[in-house]
């Protein structure tokens, strides 16, 4: 049975009017109509996924009004704006891979938020020298980066959009002034910071009822953001770092109890989405390309495979845990070398080439016994790496992913963020601001060596974002994902890799096997699962086996017998549009 139109559950789960009502929303020419050419051609349209359904439904509108796979993201980033605050936005910055159906390009743009150009080194340290207390930390305008989101909007429509720039905002604008039902997610996100929100009024005030959390089920309306949406919509992204907003946005921060900021205007007015080449590797007979620094995600993805393609997973299969021994083994010793290594290249040296050199892999790999799990998991030397201090940096799990595919074969893979669940907490123009700083290691040195993601002015934040593009023999793009998860993210990707491309499985079972992390010497593997059944013959290799609830929520898309096939976790609300 066929499953109803997206555009459908669109107009029911907003509450709204007939989705003719968009053309009302912007100038007539802003909506382009399909012409006859599109009504009659059976090509198909493309697929979009996202975490929510209504941002799902926007991206699909998108496509259905002949807008490109670029049109359809931004589109969902908007959307994703209005009815998932707790996790991304235009107050946030992002990543963004894009291939060319036509010519084979592919292109990656780091839309990365950026430390204020006054920013020193002691950001996140006490009177004493020592490191402040992470949500000591995050709360009010002290971790609040340059959101870069906008910017690297303008820069993906001015190089693959279809339809006008204003076409793109109509979804957003119908979600924040029709409204929206909180569902269960944004809930449990919201009692989960009701403690905190007692500084935070104005977050208060659209999100709460009745003294709490608004309950599932809750519409809620957003003006001040649609107000925000239609600046932006008419006057472009420079709309957002300079004028009003910006000096809203300045404000703020400035003033965000209980820490203030120190962005300036003219931290915004400075602000760029950079192109940059992607970081790319084999994997079998795969490519697999993602995202450069100041993101940690392609590297650390690809080292974990790297590292594991000595090893047939395949013939050992999904469900032996000796496949998910190696599996931790192997992330071990990856996020080692990342914890090391990684940081803003534009700041710091970073040797990519020599943690994907092959002999290098190679040499990490041998480290891995297929009997039993390794003493310590020290980072290695690559080659052309300088002297550095493993040093660990909190990342929250929030973030989103989407991706989107049209029917001349483009592609995007997005992955966007405002760090933690409402980020500083601080509405201005009715979204949320990012606490993106935060990524950022807070020592600047440890053991006499300099730390490569401690804070400098203008600098981005290492970050753990891994949208990824994987390519067949023939430089196809077959399969295209990304995660939300903090730090979890690159293994949520490399999981779901490994299922596709090691065990066989289509990307919605690969999406579902189970989770695995680590904290301090234990493994940590997903609750209720069938590795969590095996957890001691897990435990025979030498570490101890937690069981938790490690949360997922992977977004892509698969190459199927000629057309795209979007998926979404089944651990979250995300759905897909396929036609």
């Amino acid at each position: 049975m066929k499953k109803p139109s997206a555009i459908l559950s669109f107009k029911t789960l907003v509450h709204i009017a007939p989705i003719m009502m968009l053309a009302m929303a912007l100038p007539a020419h802003a909506i382009m109509e399909e012409d006859a050419a599109t009504k009659s051609s059976t090509k198909s349209i493309g697929t979009v996924s996202s975490a929510d359904p209504r941002a799902t439904a926007a991206g699909e509108f998108i496509l259905r009004q002949g807008g490109s796979a670029a049109d359809a993201a931004m589109a969902m980033m908007l959307a994703l704006t209005v009815v998932e605050p707790q996790s991304s936005g235009i107050g946030g910055g992002g990543f963004l891979l894009h291939f060319e159906g036509d010519n084979g390009a592919l292109t990656t743009i780091d839309g990365r938020e950026t430390a204020p150009a006054s920013a020193k080194d002691d950001l996140f340290l006490n009177e004493n020298g020592e490191a402040l207390g992470f949500v000591e930390a995050v709360l009010g305008g002290r971790s609040v980066g340059t959101p870069g989101n906008m910017r690297l909007m303008a820069k993906t429509h001015e190089k693959w959009g279809k339809l006008e720039w204003e076409a793109l905002f109509a979804p957003a604008l119908i979600l924040a002034e029709e409204g929206f039902v909180v569902n269960e997610v944004l809930h449990s996100r919201l009692n989960r910071l009701a403690r905190a929100w007692g500084a935070f009024p104005s977050a208060q005030k659209l999100y709460w009822r009745d003294g709490k959390p608004a309950p599932v089920g809750t519409l809620i309306k957003n003006p001040e953001m649609a107000k925000t949406l239609r600046i932006l919509a008419k006057d472009g992204a420079d709309a957002f770092y300079k004028g009003a907003i910006a000096e809203n946005i300045v404000k703020t921060v400035q003033s965000g109890h209980p820490n203030k900021g120190e962005l300036q205007l003219t931290d915004l007015a400075s602000y760029k989405a950079i192109q940059r080449d992607a970081v790319c590797n084999s994997y079998h007979q795969y490519i697999i390309c993602g995202m450069g620094p100041p993101s940690s995600g392609a590297s650390t993805v690809l080292q974990i495979l790297g590292q594991l393609e000595r090893f047939n997973l395949g013939n050992i299969g999904a469900e032996n845990p000796l496949s998910w021994h190696l599996i931790h083994e192997s992330m071990r010793l990856a996020y080692a070398d990342r914890a090391k290594y990684l940081a803003d290249a534009d700041f710091v040296s970073v040797p990519i080439q020599g943690l994907l050199d092959p002999y290098y892999l190679a040499e990490r790999s041998n480290l891995i016994k297929v009997d039993s799990s390794m003493h310590s998991y020290d980072a290695g030397t690559p080659p052309g790496s300088a002297k550095r201090t493993s040093a660990e940096q909190r990342e929250i799990p929030g973030t989103t992913h989407f991706v989107a595919a049209d029917g001349d074969g483009n592609l995007v893979s997005m992955t966007s963020t405002i760090e933690g669940p409402f980020g500083s907490q601080l509405l201005s123009g009715g979204f949320f601001l990012n606490n993106e700083l935060t990524d950022f290691t807070f020592v600047p040195e440890k053991d006499g060596a300099p730390v490569a993601n401690h804070v400098q002015g203008g600098k981005r934040p290492l970050s753990s974002m891994s949208p990824t593009i994987v390519f067949d023999k023939n430089g196809m793009p077959i399969l295209a994902l990304g995660s939300a998860g903090g730090k979890r993210i690159i293994m949520h990707v490399a999981k779901t890799l490994i299922g596709v491309l090691d065990f066989g499985l289509p990307l919605d079972k690969a999406i579902a096997l189970p989770n695995i992390y680590f904290a301090r010497d234990a493994v940590q593997i997903e609750s209720g699962t069938f590795l969590a059944d095996k957890s001691d013959e897990l435990s025979a290799y030498g570490r101890t086996v937690l069981t938790s609830n490690i949360g997922s929520k992977v977004n892509g898309a698969q190459f199927i017998d000629g057309k795209w096939v979007g998926f979404a976790d089944p651990r979250s609300p995300g759905a897909a549009f396929n036609e």
